[in-house]
């Protein structure tokens, strides 16, 4: 940016801002140490000790700002409506009178500064954009309103607001960490960001279009704006895998929101070990609503009647419980409990009840109790009738078995417990029926114990259903799982049926954002559109739904060529507009021929990312490749002795990355290097998307490097 005339002025009223925020912590420091006594004192005394210290906790967490930028810009009204100026920044900072020196960039009065246009001022002359780093203001923007700014628009391409500060940020080399963008919200982000929070609200965006960065500055204006009761209810946000995780971990902090619960689906649930994912017709069938009725047929067929009469020695004679008694009492548990586990209580004591009963004489059956409970027979037949049982022992045996896993995949269960099921589910009960060749994909051989059985990502939401109808096993267990006030998903465009069902039994009130890229559905599960994901989530009240059409990211050259792919994988929708027009043309090298002549594909792939390493400098560079073909990168790339890393393992820490293709999906690096685009669509269940995907990581170049024939579209 240029110069400007007013640089030294704006950057001794930032030095100020930051003066009153280190002014501000101290306060806050200082009202800690008032606050602080010794332990005891009266239970109300202690847990109002214990708010105001959270409280404390808080702001201190929201007035760190460490190497983030404070303040971004200002807005100037017209000043024939007796309006002001604010300055916006990352959090509110006040002076040594309390006026306001930073207006918090979630505050209704900084809507203008993103929402702004020509056409429509709200109530602007001028919108100041700065570009600083640190403390430092390197750069100052303009933005003007009124009628000579209207009558200067032109063109008809995508509309960006404070242009030199957006295309800095995009040009700043990635850390392998996603970074905030509140300095650079443009208005069609901004509107999901303050929409309103009851309901679901289903945000469509292609690749570059800031999806995930928006969606989680929506949990943080979500936060700020309903403080209560979201922050006692909790904010979730789901992620696709623990790499994207990772990724996006430090966005929300860096907001002033620690507090918000970051977690892949298996976090939701506890005691069992979780690694890898199913592929083919096992995620298919896993992911199948059918799978509700196959757990409560595989559930019920634990619940039964004694094969023969129970008769037990006791003193000189003998107690009885006959196969007619023992089904009442299943019967009548049934009808009598909503969950399993608890249930067994009301079972045993029946049991005991039953076997007084059935002497010579009426005998008392807690005495009964005391003396029989430990004899092998009374075990075996109440852990026959109504075993007390985790998800994890249900699966475990019902996978493990052949017979089990036909009995359960028949389809309806008898009339009075099909509807008792449908009443619970809220559908029609019909439970569906699996084929020979989906329930024989479930099996797998037994371990030696549930405890040792390492679960797939594609077992997790029968667990949670298989949880769900059988309850606590234990008192002091929670009968229901941790709710939240508002649940963000992204990339939920692959979520199976089952996942959708797990994640709304985790919502209070209905209350989500839905983020992803119907183009981008690369899973066993992938929708062709937002209906199919809807069905499974609340409906308390009617859907809205919102498109991000702008990519920020992406230079043209790059999703020129990845538009190509998309045309035929999902040839009815359209790719975002480019922000970025220029940018270097993606260069496509066959192995053995292009600058290292008789070289392997993977030793040309090592040379395509040393080249791409040499043009970004201090940037990221992600090998991009089919998962089958990883270690013989990883191989290459130790035998050149280049420094890398495995995404799988390290994340993104490293400046050069090999990432399977299954996992890329949501990341931004400043260079990618696809490798075998054939082997890709072969591999991968959406193998055209997968490559769509592969080709949309890069902000600032792209490679693609190939043994085999290139797919025609791509050849161009």
């Amino acid at each position: 940016m240029p110069a400007h005339p007013e640089l030294q002025a704006e950057q001794a009223y930032i030095d100020q801002a930051y003066e009153s925020l280190e002014a501000n912590r101290a306060s806050v420091v200082r009202l800690k140490g008032m606050v602080e006594v010794g332990k005891g004192g009266t239970e109300q005394a202690r847990w109002e000790r214990e708010v105001i210290n959270d409280n404390i906790a808080h702001r201190l967490q929201q007035l760190h700002v460490g190497d983030a930028s404070l303040v971004f810009g200002r807005i100037d009204y017209d000043p024939d409506n007796g309006d002001d100026s604010f300055y916006i920044g990352r959090v509110s900072v006040s002076g040594p009178e309390r006026e306001p020196l930073v207006v918090d960039w979630r505050a209704p009065v900084a809507e203008a500064f993103y929402r702004a246009t020509p056409r429509q001022a709200l109530g602007l002359i001028r919108r100041r954009h700065f570009a600083t780093r640190g403390r430092t203001l390197l750069g100052i923007e303009d933005e003007l309103f009124g009628d000579a700014a209207v009558a200067a628009i032109k063109g008809d391409g995508p509309s960006v607001t404070g242009h030199g500060a957006l295309i800095s940020a995009l040009e700043t080399a990635r850390t392998g960490r996603l970074g905030d963008i509140v300095a650079t919200i443009q208005g069609e982000q901004d509107q999901i960001i303050r929409a309103e929070l009851p309901g679901i609200l289903v945000v469509q965006g292609g690749p570059g279009t800031g999806k995930t960065v928006v969606a989680l500055h929506r949990a943080a204006y979500l936060l700020y704006t309903h403080r209560f009761p979201l922050e006692g209810q909790g904010v979730l946000v789901v992620g696709p895998n623990r790499l994207f995780l990772n990724y996006i971990e430090q966005v929300l902090p860096s907001l002033g929101e620690a507090g918000v619960e970051l977690s892949v689906l298996a976090d939701l649930i506890d005691e069992v070990r979780v690694a890898g994912s199913d592929r083919g017709l096992t995620a298919r069938v896993k992911g199948d609503l059918r799978m509700t009725g196959v757990i409560a047929r595989a559930l019920r067929d634990r619940e039964r009647p004694l094969r023969r009469a129970l008769r037990i020695p006791y003193g000189l004679t003998h107690l009885t419980l006959s196969v007619t008694e023992s089904e009442r009492i299943v019967k009548e548990a049934r009808r009598r409990y909503r969950w399993h586990n608890p249930a067994r209580k009301y079972v045993e004591t029946q049991f005991y009840e039953a076997l007084a009963s059935g002497g010579p004489e009426e005998l008392d059956p807690q005495t009964v109790r005391q003396r029989v409970r430990h004899t092998t027979a009374v075990r075996e037949a109440l852990d026959w009738m109504w075993p007390l049982l985790s998800s994890a022992e249900l699966l475990h045996d019902l996978f493990g078995s052949r017979a089990l896993l036909q009995n359960a995949a028949r389809g309806r269960m008898p009339g009075e417990v099909r509807r008792r099921r449908a009443a619970r589910r809220g559908d029609d009960g019909d439970l569906g029926a699996l084929s020979d060749d989906e329930w024989r994909a479930l099996h797998r051989p037994r371990s030696e114990h549930a405890s040792k059985v390492i679960w797939t990502t594609d077992d997790v939401p029968m667990l949670d259903e298989a949880q769900a109808l059988l309850g606590p096993r234990r008192r002091n267990e929670d009968l229901e799982p941790r709710t939240y006030g508002h649940i963000v998903v992204d990339e939920a465009q692959d979520l199976s049926p089952m996942s959708l069902r797990m994640l709304a039994r985790r919502s209070l009130s209905g209350s989500m954002t839905i983020v992803g890229d119907i183009a981008q559905s690369t899973g066993a599960w992938a929708h062709d559109d937002w209906d199919e994901v809807l069905e499974q989530l609340p409906q308390k009240r009617p859907p809205r739904r919102a498109e991000l059409t702008v990519g920020y990211r992406i230079p043209a050259p790059n999703m020129a060529m990845a538009a190509r792919v998309l045309a035929v994988a999902a040839p009815d929708l359209s790719p975002p507009q480019s922000v970025r027009q220029d940018g270097d043309a993606p260069r496509i090298l066959r192995a053995g021929s292009d600058g290292a002549p008789g070289a392997s594909l993977a030793e040309s792939v090592v040379a395509a990312a040393l080249s791409e390493v040499d043009a970004v400098g201090a940037g990221s560079v992600a090998v991009i490749c089919p998962g089958s073909m990883v270690e013989e990168l990883c191989g290459a790339f130790e035998t050149a002795g280049v420094d890398y890393g495995r995404a799988t393992r390290h994340g993104l820490d490293s400046q050069i990355t090999v990432v399977p293709v299954g996992i890329v999906k949501g990341l931004e690096l400043d260079a990618s290097v696809v490798v075998e685009p054939a082997a890709i669509v072969e591999d991968e269940p959406q193998g055209l998307r997968s490559l769509y995907v592969a080709l949309t990581r890069s902000t600032k170049r792209l490679a693609v490097v190939h043994e085999r024939t290139l797919p025609d579209f791509l050849a161009e």
